[in-house]
């Protein structure tokens, strides 16, 4: 397998990107391609002894950075790491892309470029994240700040086909975000994603509350971008601050380090639970070709953890499902217009 690796995508780009990969080349077997500006991908792994062996160097002379402005991946930065990439997998030349880069960049790039799968109204960003027993994804955690109903049913749709084959969970419970659990609950939006969704095929749980999703009540949690943005920030930023008072509490005096040592093993086990770098990212549900986005601050751990993810992504063969599931159900999806490709 050959993913393609957006070499200077991320705060810590080219070389924590680097070390990512050569762990992936050692425990993963996979090889890898690299774009991005090719003189200084060489000075970064020889400065810092990262070997680049089975990794495939393809030149590119410009950075789409965090400031700028999503669309110009297809104006100013056409000859950007990301746009490369992106180019080189919709021509057949690796099996995945991923990208600690630029989200908005890489939505737009994704779209344009390999586009979306037939059927599919708009991808999605669906982050793997901790819940009480085992792991959730949520669909759409950015992408798209605005939704229509049937768009949410996909997200749906999407999130029960990765979490089949890549998360290996049986029937996984589906649940639409929401601001309490009855059926009446929400806006507009919710209201008709609701009864969409209970008319499909998923085993659709209901709506659910933010502060039951950590309490193992779905397996697929269903948002518009904006709120399912705020869910994956606040939950990044409580599970940060609750690991950070722990540690506070067991180092405040010698009789607490002592207890500590007691229970060090589960202290490291919840943290490894809580840490969203061992998750490192998030698919790109929707795209024709498989496109993963790594988390922005990305060191190495992360970056091969999102590889990893990358790597079964491909294998669980989550893009021709969707496809499948698309064609399957064709009288319940809208095929998009001219309008919304441009």
């Amino acid at each position: 397998m050959k993913i393609i690796v957006d070499a200077f995508g991320g705060d810590n780009a080219p070389l924590e990107i680097l070390k990512g990969c050569a762990q992936a080349v050692e425990k993963l077997d996979v090889d890898i391609m690299l774009t991005g500006r090719e003189d200084e991908i060489r000075r970064v792994a020889q400065e810092n002894a990262v070997s680049l062996n089975r990794m495939e160097i393809i030149d590119a002379p410009d950075v789409i950075t965090m400031e700028d402005h999503a669309g110009e991946i297809m104006k100013s930065k056409t000859n950007c790491s990301m746009a490369e990439g992106l180019r080189r997998l919709t021509a057949g030349e690796g099996d995945a892309f991923i990208s600690a880069g630029n989200s908005g960049a890489l939505v737009v790039g994704a779209t344009l470029i390999v586009k979306r799968i037939k059927g599919i109204k708009r991808v999605a960003f669906a982050p793997i994240m901790p819940k009480n027993d085992g792991c959730f994804m949520l669909i759409d955690s950015g992408a798209n700040v605005e939704c229509k109903a049937d768009m949410l049913r996909q997200f749906g749709v999407m999130g029960s086909i990765y979490m089949q084959k890549v998360m290996n969970i049986t029937n996984p419970r589906v649940a639409l975000a929401n601001i309490g659990t009855e059926d009446h609950k929400g806006g507009e939006l919710q209201h008709e994603a609701f009864a969409l969704l209970k008319d499909s095929n998923l085993n659709f749980v209901g709506n659910i509350e933010a502060r039951d999703i950590p309490l193992d009540a779905g397996e697929v949690i269903v948002a518009d971008g904006f709120t399912g943005n705020v869910i994956l920030k606040t939950y990044e930023g409580v599970a940060i601050m609750l690991m950070g008072k722990v540690k506070n509490i067991f180092t405040k005096s010698f009789l607490n380090k002592l207890a500590a040592a007691i229970v060090l093993k589960d202290i490291k086990a919840l943290k490894k639970t809580m840490d969203y770098n061992e998750y490192g990212g998030a698919p790109l549900m929707g795209c024709a070709k498989p496109v993963f986005k790594a988390h922005g601050s990305a060191k190495a751990k992360t970056f091969y953890n999102a590889l990893r993810l990358t790597k079964a992504y491909v294998a669980g063969g989550v893009v021709d499902e969707i496809a499948s599931s698309v064609a399957d159900y064709k009288s319940n999806f809208i095929e998009t217009d001219v309008s919304e490709d441009s």
